[in-house]
């Protein structure tokens, strides 16, 4: 029997495969009122994804990552961690990578390449390599600061002081992320004015963004809603925001929802839905950008971002890492598990 052909239905040519959603017009964007027109993805893939791995990742496989994901339209890619070697191995390639971005954001205008920094020596080592934004990373909880930082919640916050000082007087902004913000694995619920109470003291040090983490994927849209109220009570604008969720309980979507209708406008994700957190095994992928994606262009919501291109993005680096991606939107566009 001959093969059927079909009909393309943005061209009216004939074809002989199945056409994908993609090219069907598929999502269709129907605006929901009072949402964003427009959100910025913070894509944490190469720094937060790939922390996690068990295998180091080679230095020119995580620099063609990051240039694949601008060229797929993402302008705000994390690009790397200066963190002492010994406790996250898999980015101890940072001052060699840093080099094989040069040219990255004159080929991509307006693409931004963040780095994560521990400390001030960390500051030190990524001033030396031209980083242009940083980010410090602090806990909502105690045990979870023991355990990550080796000091107090506190006490990392006046660490983060001297290096957000300098980072602003060499004019580089600094973004802080906040985690076990919804949920803690040694400590259980994270009551809301603990919450904003470390939130607001980052931003008061100087921080220009803070990322609000659901570290272990326990939040729900309305404790995302009552975070966020209580940030607004608390006099923080919700354009100083961002969310970062964890998929684990298949909640990051819905939570990015309510985000988003509450006013935030900026939302991480990491392409094919890699990572987690070294520090606590609860804490499986973060919520997947192809997916992110997929929902913010039904909903009529620009983004900048090349679906197609991502997912082959994620395809290639699944490939790279030797097993599928859990995204379900790479699953679906792939045709396959790939």
């Amino acid at each position: 029997m001959s093969e059927s052909t079909l009909t393309d239905a943005t061209s009216g040519a004939s074809a002989t495969h199945e056409p994908d959603a993609l090219e069907l017009g598929l999502p269709a964007p129907v605006p929901e009122p009072g949402l964003p027109g427009r959100v910025s993805i913070h894509e944490v893939g190469p720094r937060d994804g790939l922390q996690n791995e068990s295998s180091l990742v080679p230095v020119t496989v995580k620099a063609e990552f990051i240039a694949r994901l601008a060229a797929a339209g993402l302008r705000t890619v994390e690009a790397t961690s200066f963190v002492h070697p010994k406790w996250v191995a898999q980015l101890a390639d940072a001052e060699e990578l840093m080099p094989r971005l040069t040219g990255l954001p004159e080929q991509y205008p307006g693409l931004r390449l963040p780095v994560l920094v521990p400390n001030e020596r960390g500051l030190d080592r990524a001033l030396a390599h031209h980083a242009t934004e940083i980010a410090v990373f602090a806990s909502a909880t105690e045990t979870f600061a023991r355990r990550n930082l080796n000091r107090t919640a506190g006490e990392a916050l006046e660490m983060f002081r001297p290096v957000v000082e300098r980072a602003g007087a060499a004019g580089v902004p600094t973004r802080g992320y906040l985690s076990m913000c919804f949920g803690d694995p040694w400590e259980g619920p994270v009551p809301t004015a603990q919450v904003v109470g470390f939130g607001v003291r980052l931003l008061e040090l100087g921080c220009t963004e803070l990322s609000l983490g659901d570290t272990i994927g326990v939040a729900t849209p309305g404790q995302v809603v009552a975070l966020l109220e209580g940030f607004a009570a608390a006099g923080v604008p919700m354009g100083s925001i961002a969310v970062h969720f964890h998929d684990t309980y298949g909640q990051a979507l819905a939570n990015t929802l309510a985000a988003l209708r509450a006013g935030v406008t900026t939302v991480d994700a990491s392409a094919g839905g890699l990572g987690g957190c070294p520090y606590a095994k609860s804490a499986t992928g973060n919520l997947a950008t192809e997916d992110l994606v997929w929902m913010l262009h039904g909903l009529g919501i620009e983004t900048g971002v090349d679906l197609r291109a991502l997912v082959a993005t994620s395809t290639w680096m699944a490939g790279q890492l030797g097993r599928p991606s859990p995204s379900r939107a790479v699953q679906a566009l792939a045709g396959h598990a790939v």
